[in-house]
């Protein structure tokens, strides 16, 4: 049995760290809010209406408002409040659909096309807005008002083949990064497919010049392995990306601070997360432009340029 001072109940994460806080009871301040202006509504019905309308008819009408409200109110779907969720569902059905990058606007067809083409063609295409307003050379992406993000690549470590003290000191260091952030941070795991098909023809272009038959044939054989996974079209790779940003800077001081903070910010990350055996890698201006291309057209498959182990599922 462990003893009382045991380092493995060093740290404690608790299991929701996102859960909002409870203001009245079991219900947050937004479900307070909602149930209160509910029941404000149906009293002020009930009240306007109470002197030709029965109770008990009364009730009956206002029995599946009231359901829907509380359901409204104390649903979740996909970890999220179910009224935020149908938000998000209305605001994706608004959005249109077919988005191009034209920062000048997209111009309207010409006269000279038949009316029934137009129709034809569907809903024209507008103009996709992105989130940032460019990306400097050292990889920070300007949000404007919201400030500045930059990214990084972390790499992974295989946790479930250490002993118990090994991961409880890989969990300790996760632990000190957490507490010595000063700002918002977040980790994304991104999957994406991947293409093999360059990797094999390298191999196979290659082989001849390596120096001994065997190893040209073994070269072979594993381009033949690689050229059949990636004849399959199921292979995914598994980027962690750190993203860290930065609240704009206030009236009058130099723009480009908090650049400069963010930057740094990843750096402090690289050490803090260096004892948790985990390699983080700023991506500077180019590699953080191909990586929101990417995340602009996710069915993209990209070449396989080497990974830690678990990168591929």
């Amino acid at each position: 049995m462990a003893a009382a001072d045991d380092p493995t109940d060093a740290t404690r994460i608790p299991a929701d760290i996102s859960r909002p806080d409870r203001l009245l009871g079991p219900f947050t301040a937004r479900q307070t809010a909602l149930l209160a202006a509910a029941a404000v509504m149906l009293y002020g019905g009930w009240w306007a209406t109470r002197s030709f309308m029965a109770p008990l008819a009364y009730a009956a009408l206002a029995a599946p408002i009231a359901g829907a409200v509380a359901a409204l109110a104390l649903g979740h779907r996909e970890g999220i409040g179910l009224d935020r969720f149908l938000l998000a569902a209305l605001a994706h059905a608004r959005t249109p659909k077919r988005r191009v990058h034209a920062p000048e606007g997209v111009p309207p067809l010409p006269a000279i096309v038949p009316a029934r083409w137009t129709k034809a063609a569907g809903p024209p295409p507008t103009a996709m807005r992105m989130p940032h307003h460019g990306i400097t050379p050292e990889g920070v992406l300007d949000l404007g008002n919201e400030g500045s993000a930059a990214m990084a690549t972390c790499s992974t470590v295989n946790f479930e083949l250490r002993s118990v003290a090994e991961q409880q000191g890989l969990t300790a260091a996760f632990a000190r990064w957490l507490n010595s952030l000063t700002g918002p941070a977040q980790l994304l795991v991104r999957s994406h497919r991947i293409d093999l098909a360059p990797l094999a023809d390298a191999l196979q272009n290659e082989a001849a010049a390596l120096p001994h038959p065997a190893l040209e044939a073994a070269a072979r054989a594993h381009a033949d392995f690689l050229a059949d996974l990636a004849a399959s079209g199921n292979l995914l790779g598994r980027q962690i990306l750190l993203v860290a940003r930065e609240e704009p800077t206030a009236y009058g001081v130099v723009r480009n601070a908090g650049a400069g903070r963010v930057i740094q910010r990843l750096d402090e990350a690289a050490r803090a997360l260096a004892p948790a055996e985990i390699t983080v890698t700023p991506l500077d201006g180019p590699h953080s432009a191909r990586l929101v291309h990417a995340a602009c057209n996710p069915e993209t498959p990209s070449p396989h340029v080497g990974g830690s182990e678990g990168d591929l599922a």
